[in-house]
């Protein structure tokens, strides 16, 4: 059957995430980690947060952490110009997490970015950018809204910027007009989803993906 647009949105984001190298780790461990993977999948856990649990007092809350962080920082929605630069981002960002990764390419973000439901907005901290966060819309009406990855560069990283982007999103969305927020996290991101769980998400469902589910093949490009 052939695969939906919707569907080949979500594998194109899935392979540009949630891919299975480690370059930093050992061949031995490499190894290891793709065979766990090709025999066992990965769990996902799935996560929700309906806009109604958006109270005012926890928005402001979220604000107040915001205005009295030392990190300030400057958000911008990405162009084309910024690909490579995101590249960049996404390889130093994941390197210090347990999320298996590999680098990634531009070609391979453009497709990403190429679609008119994604939006991916970059931090800029001191002069330099230092994280993103890529958006996502579904539904029959776009009203659900998907963080569909964050990073954070090892330098900023426990240090607020994550809440900064994280509320950056959820302005984005509430602009949109969306009735609810979606994630995912790998289960043992450990700092990713106690994040995840302090903004507000709770947890639906998991997720495993196998090894096809990171990958785009030729015709699927």
């Amino acid at each position: 059957m052939p695969e939906s647009k919707l569907d080949l949105k979500k594998r194109r984001i899935r392979a540009f995430f949630l891919t299975l190298e480690k370059k930093h780790k050992k061949h031995e461990e490499t190894e290891e980690l793709e065979e766990k993977i090709s025999k066992e999948g990965m769990v996902y856990l799935q996560m929700r947060l309906p806009v109604e649990k958006i109270t005012e007092e926890f928005e402001n809350s979220l604000k107040e952490k915001i205005e009295h962080n030392i990190i300030k920082a400057n958000i911008r929605e990405a162009t084309e110009s910024d690909l490579e630069n995101l590249m960049n981002l996404y390889n130093r960002a994941w390197l210090t997490t347990n999320t298996p990764f590999r680098p990634i390419n531009v070609e391979s973000l453009k497709l990403i970015f190429d679609d008119p439901l994604t939006v991916i907005l970059i931090a800029k901290v001191y002069g330099q950018d230092s994280g993103f966060v890529i958006l996502d819309f579904e539904g029959k009406h776009q009203e659900m809204g998907v963080i569909a990855g964050l990073g954070v560069i090892p330098r900023f990283q426990r240090r607020g910027l994550g809440t900064i982007l994280g509320m950056a999103a959820w302005n984005y969305f509430k602009e949109k007009g969306v009735k609810e927020l979606r994630c995912e996290v790998y289960k043992d991101n450990e700092i990713s989803k106690s994040f995840i769980k302090w903004i507000g998400f709770d947890e639906i469902g998991e997720k495993r993906y196998k090894k096809d589910d990171f990958l785009l093949s030729e015709r699927n490009s």
